[in-house]
């Protein structure tokens, strides 16, 4: 495809420049506008992946030779980056500062005051200057820019939502807010003391202390103003299995309330301080390292456990399960095959309390799904506060208790006192934290993750102008909430779904719904904890296997969706997890689960993403060659690579691999045992595409210097195109590491991959002049 070189380069016609070829190959020159056979109007085709505008360059500063002979010409220019420029280029930002100053250096109406004077008259501002992240200091320099008041108070009400909120806030939101507090505590109470009671396995005023604290401290930090934190099943059963090992570790008895609920405030504790650490040290973007596969499999895993853990309490097995060695803290295929080997053990006057309550809370759930839609107004239904407060007058009128059906009892606080205030952290506790450390840490994860998904879902209005959802705040939120109720033994609370999209759908318009929520609460332990007494354990486990379901009736969408996508690496991980927490432990069923996700994203993250590149035919334009080699032109003698990301540590370390087989074969998709399938002339010229390439570290700029290093001892050029600006720390790091100094200084580095072309074919021809020129002389 190429025409043939001339068989000599004279200079007698014309003067002969340096680095300009009489007659570029066609095959690297670039097409060009002026050269096309279409008209001026037609845009130019940059070369390259992706294209992007010329920017400016400072000619003063330029030491690339390719055209610096070539005459400044009017009217558009379309020889590259780097031709000459009739009109100057803009000041940079560095020289135009400078020469403004030395104007008003010049101008002698004034002097600048000496660094030590402004220091002493303005110690405030210097103070607060020193003070402030680089961050906060570019805010304030856009402030004052735009004419806008830089303040401290802008940035502590930034850190804390309530002082945003509660400027904004209307009396007409105190009726929705008011609304939504009393619909949630109707249904979500009476969850709290079975998730406390059954699932925890504390004293039930446990779970209430959830709803007194944690959301009246989330609605003073948190950045999502419509979510409620509270109680979930999920964390409530990891609990459940601190307090149980902790018992099994000989640490206490079943019936110490205390211990239980000072074990249950040193794991709260932890998984809070583990959270808020998280958000202190900006880690919000973990969000995102735990795939969907796992936490549906790990969701669905929890309802599937919690389900069959609840069929005893349901169908009156309770006794007979503690008088069988190794139920009560056994795996939950034992459970299940004790509670199909006992069924006729069962207390019937609680098997059918349990079932018919199971099934009426299940029948009233339906019809609202159902009705909802055409009939809004039936959010505000309390079903679940309905079913438990018949029940309890029924248990009363009929004395159930005698008849041997279980009631909740006296709801007390274990000390004895409410609202005890126990530090978590004490060095008397060193064995409970030790005990619970990793179940708290992934109680925290588990929290934030759901949190996040309820956040994300609820963010989207900005019914309160200037509260942004940031997942590091939402962090801090919910560390700082779950450490305060730590400090009165609550149950862990996080954002939930379910619970938020009641409190929108009912009238909520602020955080003042989850003050409003925390203020009921605290009225139900003051004056309302005997009215608890007669509330029936079989329907408080019926509200728990409801919540159970609901668990998991969302597993068989994602089941159908990779099905149809053949996603079997995800379905396979689901399988996993539930398989394992069924069969063994939900611990281990965490920790596998927790194990695959991770070896998923480092896998992932440390491939190279390296691509060879082809130029599309009769165009400047070039393409990845591996996806349709037939479609594409290889330049000859050139080896065109295109990194696309950040290059560190992680996706480095195959790096040299990946590109020898580019060297190779022309693809890194084959087996290495092949023997080379492209001539070693291909790799004559070697030309790095590194637009992708935002940032570096240290491994990754060693790694890429070796790389040019043994390019340059082999004898082959190497070039950079599309780098990023020189006041990059990347470009820095490439000069600070020598890889510049390496590949022959600045001009190797071109705005494109087609100057880069033209530059090989400059050098190919003062080499094959140059040897023309000695062999005339030896003859």
């Amino acid at each position: 495809m190429s025409p043939s070189r001339p068989p000599s380069i004279t200079t007698s016609s014309r003067p002969y420049h340096d680095h300009a070829p009489l007659t570029p190959s066609g095959l690297r020159q670039s097409r060009t506008v002026s050269s096309s056979s279409t008209g001026d109007d037609t845009p130019a085709y940059h070369a390259g992946p992706s294209t992007r505008q010329d920017l400016p360059v400072d000619e003063s500063t330029e030491t690339t030779s390719l055209l610096h002979h070539e005459r400044v010409h009017d009217g558009p220019c379309d020889h590259g980056t780097f031709s000459p420029r009739v009109s100057s280029p803009p000041p940079r930002s560095g020289h135009h500062d400078a020469e403004i100053g030395s104007v008003a250096d010049s101008d002698g109406s004034g002097s600048v005051p000496s660094s030590e004077t402004q220091l002493k008259g303005n110690w405030r501002k210097t103070f607060s200057n020193r003070v402030k992240s680089k961050k906060m200091t570019d805010s304030g320099t856009l402030a004052e820019q735009h004419g806008v008041k830089d303040s401290w108070g802008m940035y502590l009400s930034y850190y804390i939502p309530f002082l945003i909120w509660i400027k904004q806030y209307k009396w007409s939101w105190l009726k929705g807010d008011f609304t939504a507090a009393i619909t949630i505590a109707s249904m979500y109470l009476p969850m709290a003391l079975s998730y406390a009671d059954n699932l925890a396995h504390v004293p039930p005023i446990n779970g209430l202390y959830a709803f007194a604290i944690n959301p009246f401290v989330y609605a003073l930090l948190g950045s999502c103003p419509l979510m409620v934190v509270g109680p979930e099943a999920a964390g409530s059963l990891l609990i459940g299995s601190i307090v149980k090992n902790s018992i099994d570790l000989g640490r206490g008895e079943d019936d110490n309330a205390i211990l239980q609920a000072k074990v249950a405030g040193v794991a709260v504790g932890i998984a809070g301080a583990t959270v808020f650490l998280m958000g202190a040290f900006r880690l919000g973007f973990l969000d995102s390292v735990l795939s969907r596969p796992f936490l549906r499999g790990f969701i669905s895993a929890i309802g599937v456990v919690i389900f069959i853990d609840q069929l005893i309490p349901v169908l009156g097995l309770n006794r007979a399960a503690k008088s069988a060695e190794g139920i009560t803290h056994g795996s939950t295929v034992q459970k299940l095959e004790f509670v199909l080997t006992h069924l006729g053990d069962r207390h019937n006057l609680t098997a059918i309390v349990g079932i018919v309550g199971f099934v009426v809370i299940m029948v009233l759930r339906e019809i609202k799904r159902r009705l909802q839609p055409r009939y809004p107004g039936v959010a505000y239904f309390p079903d679940r506060l309905i079913v438990v407060v018949l029940s309890a007058v029924l248990a009363w009128s009929l004395d159930w208790e005698q008849k041997g059906v279980p009631v909740l009892g006296k709801v007390e606080a274990a000390s004895g006192h409410i609202f005890t205030f126990r530090n978590p952290f004490q060095l008397s506790h060193m064995t409970h934290i030790r005990d619970a450390m990793g179940t708290s840490f992934l109680i925290g994860m588990l929290g934030f993750f759901e949190s996040s998904v309820a956040a994300k879902s609820l963010g989207g209005e900005e019914i309160i102008e200037g509260m942004q959802l940031s997942p590091n705040r939402e962090l801090v939120a919910l560390g700082a909430a779950n450490l305060v109720g730590a400090c009165f033994m609550a149950i862990p609370a996080f954002g939930g779904y379910g619970r938020s999209k009641v409190n929108k759908s009912t009238g909520g318009k602020s955080p003042m719904s989850s003050v409003i929520l925390s203020v009921i609460t605290v009225i139900c332990i003051l004056f309302l904890l005997p009215w608890f007494y007669y509330l029936p354990k079989p329907i408080l486990s019926a509200l728990i296997m409801a919540v159970a379901w609901s668990l998991i009736e969302e597993a068989p969408h994602d089941v159908s969706f990779f099905l149809k996508i053949k996603g079997w690496t995800e379905l396979s991980l689901m399988a996993v997890i539930l398989a394992v927490t069924v069969f063994f432990s939900l611990n281990l069923g965490i920790a596998i689960g927790i194990g695959l996700s991770l070896l998923q994203v480092i896998r992932h993250a440390t491939r190279p993403r390296i691509q060879i590149l082809g130029r599309i035919p009769n165009s400047d334009r070039f393409a990845n060659a591996e996806e349709h080699p037939e479609d594409l032109e290889f330049v000859e003698g050139c080896l065109i690579v295109k990194i696309p990301e950040p290059l560190t540590f992680a996706n480095t370390g195959e790096l040299k691999n990946r590109l020898r087989r580019l060297e190779l074969y022309g693809t890194a998709n084959v087996h290495p045992a092949l023997p080379r399938l492209r001539p070693q002339a291909s790799n004559k010229n070697v030309i790095f595409d590194i637009h992708g390439v935002t940032s570096m570290d240290g491994s990754g700029t060693q790694v890429l210097e070796e790389i040019v290093r043994n390019y340059r001892d082999r004898g082959v050029r190497v070039f950079f195109s599309r780098p990023i600006s020189r006041d990059n720390k990347v470009w820095h790091l490439l000069e600070r590491s020598g890889i510049v100094e390496l590949v022959g200084g600045n001009h190797r580095f071109v705005d494109d991959v087609k100057d880069a072309l033209r530059m090989t074919e400059v050098e190919d021809f003062e080499e094959t002049g140059a040897c023309a020129a000695a062999s005339d002389d030896l003859s």
